[in-house]
């Protein structure tokens, strides 16, 4: 397909884009100061991913027109930085619908293309990764605790730690909060004694008194459990 831009050409003040790309992840999230807006992660034929926004006044413009493993040609937005430390790429950069921006159908991106990429645990507890950006975790469930309920900002809220394990048998906590901490109890108790392996994708590092786990990002992360032997390394 001739004159595509690739997601590592992006930069700012220009308009005149045209991306081919898949709709990885796709979630909504509200902010006091933004409202409810409409958060994506987008990946090109490089595998090369971007995050992508709609505002909340575009929102219902988009919404019927977006869905997750769909692949898009979008042309005519703008790109402006990344910023926060809720990042789910490592571009510098990330796309802003416009109400303008224009979203054809065309070849379908590869059902293989998930962005997957699991970080190490040893990168995770030595501090070496970027605490604002989020990341993706493999591991196996040897330790689970009870589901506690907790306030956070005033409401109660599920919590469930556990402990992962990959194959170097190296070690990871991990906690889960709201639905995700209930419906993984839930899984595990139905499992039995079975090995499950769990993975998080978009997954945010947590650091308290030097000690570091991972969690899950309430409405950007995804859980998976699977009764599985190893696939990749984590």
């Amino acid at each position: 397909m001739a004159c595509l831009d690739f997601v590592s050409d992006l930069k700012l003040f220009k308009s005149m884009w045209k991306v081919r790309v898949k709709v990885i992840h796709l979630w909504k999230q509200y902010s006091c100061a933004l409202g409810e807006t409409m958060e994506m992660v987008l990946a090109d034929s490089k595998g090369d991913m971007i995050h992508g926004t709609v505002k909340k006044e575009l929102v219902s413009q988009f919404v019927i027109l977006i869905s997750q493993g769909e692949t898009k040609l979008m042309v005519n937005f703008i790109v402006t930085m990344a910023a926060g430390s809720y990042r789910p790429t490592k571009h510098p950069y990330r796309i802003v619908f416009l109400p303008t921006t224009r979203l054809r159908m065309c070849d379908a991106l590869p059902s293989n293309l998930t962005g997957l990429d699991p970080v190490k645990y040893e990168s995770i507890n030595d501090g070496s990764l970027n605490t604002d950006y989020l990341v993706d975790v493999i591991g196996q469930i040897v330790e689970v605790s009870h589901v506690k309920v907790v306030s956070v900002n005033g409401k109660d809220t599920q919590k469930l730690s556990l402990e992962l394990r990959n194959q170097d048998d190296d070690r990871l906590p991990m906690v889960l909060w709201g639905k995700f901490a209930t419906d993984v109890n839930d899984a595990i108790q139905l499992r039995g004694e079975h090995k499950i392996i769990v993975v998080l994708r978009f997954g945010k590092i947590k650091v308290w008194k030097d000690e570091r786990s991972i969690s899950n990002a309430y409405n950007v992360s995804d859980v998976a459990l699977r009764h599985l032997y190893w696939k990749k390394e984590c």
